[in-house]
């Protein structure tokens, strides 16, 4: 049995930009961080025993005798991938639920390959799982994914990631403990309680990324990638706090202009509430619609914004380092 350990992450500024459709005609960039919040993946080898070839067990539980029977489509297309010919007996927990904007789907895809990897005795490296779950998703499922929620999963860390015709290049940022600490402290995590399907919510972004509408926003939100680094390399205090508050209240008031569906009326009375009651700024995560609205918020106004939110549920959360792992194998 192999059992993998995956992170989720926070996208911070640039989403939008990590899209094949713009970064294969114009640069993108993005920041964002993997937190402790975590995808598990046990595999373990069948025995011919079993009148099934391959069980997953995930919000469903599915027995078959093939791969191409296999209706979860990142299973499917990564154990076809892998060339697996054994029987095999899979399962998924998580530390959140998915379809929340925290890039979930790829982090349990990077965690099956890295414990594929690990079952057929082979030490994957980070760069190798973040590109083989790009391929996975983005050819062999034809999703309507970025490229940053593999290469956070794969390599852990905050991070700027960068993006050309044909390649990408992952920088972390190394700002102080002081630093690190700051911005973890001052940054409050709400569910909003709407999952949503990102495909759906991608359609018309993309779409109009396609036709070059949206180009504009998109120039200055890569812009703010960098500044955001400045920022967290040279500001101390709460001088950081109230300038990366404001530059994710600016990045969040861009990324809206993208698609009509990235907000709604829900998520803006829960935004105006938390500004109302002392967040400098904030965003949705991921794709937008529903899922969790990340705020920058000072101490001092923190117990006002969480009593502004009482309907919502807050989640405690760290940064994280280490990508994804193996943590147990037998």
């Amino acid at each position: 049995m192999i059992i993998s350990k995956t992170p989720v992450r926070i996208s911070l500024f640039g989403g939008g930009t990590d899209y094949p459709d713009y970064f294969k005609r114009c640069k993108g960039a993005v920041l964002g961080t993997t937190i402790n919040k975590y995808i598990y993946l046990s595999v373990n080898k069948l025995s011919s025993f079993f009148d099934y070839k391959v069980k997953v067990s995930y919000s469903l539980s599915e027995q078959v005798k093939s791969l191409e029977e296999i209706q979860h489509p990142s299973v499917r297309e990564c154990l076809k991938y892998m060339q697996m010919t054994e029987g095999l007996d899979i399962h998924h927990f998580a530390d959140l639920p998915a379809r929340t904007g925290l890039g979930s789907s790829s982090s349990f895809t990077v965690g099956l390959l890295n414990a594929i990897y690990k079952l057929q005795n082979q030490e994957a490296q980070k760069k190798s799982l973040a590109n083989d779950a790009l391929h996975i998703e983005q050819n062999l499922i034809c999703e309507r994914v970025g490229s940053q929620d593999q290469i956070h999963a794969a390599f852990g860390g905050l991070n700027l990631i960068e993006f050309d015709q044909n390649s990408y290049t992952v920088n972390p940022i190394d700002i102080s403990d002081q630093n690190r600490h700051q911005i973890e402290d001052g940054l409050l995590l709400f569910y909003t309680g709407i999952n949503r399907f990102a495909n759906d919510i991608l359609e018309e972004q993309i779409k109009n990324t396609n036709a070059r509408l949206k180009d504009s926003f998109l120039e200055l939100m890569l812009e703010m990638v960098y500044e955001a680094r400045d920022m967290m390399l040279k500001l101390e205090g709460p001088t950081l706090i109230e300038n990366l508050g404001a530059l994710l209240h600016s990045s969040w008031e861009y990324k809206k202009q993208l698609s009509s569906k990235i907000s709604n009326s829900h998520i803006d009375r829960y935004y105006t509430l938390a500004k109302e009651a002392g967040a400098i700024g904030g965003k949705l995560c991921g794709a937008g619609h529903g899922g969790f609205l990340l705020l920058m918020v000072p101490k001092r106004k923190q117990d006002d914004v969480r009593h502004s939110l009482k309907e919502l549920l807050e989640v405690d959360f760290k940064f994280e380092q280490d990508g994804s792992q193996i943590i147990y194998q037998q």
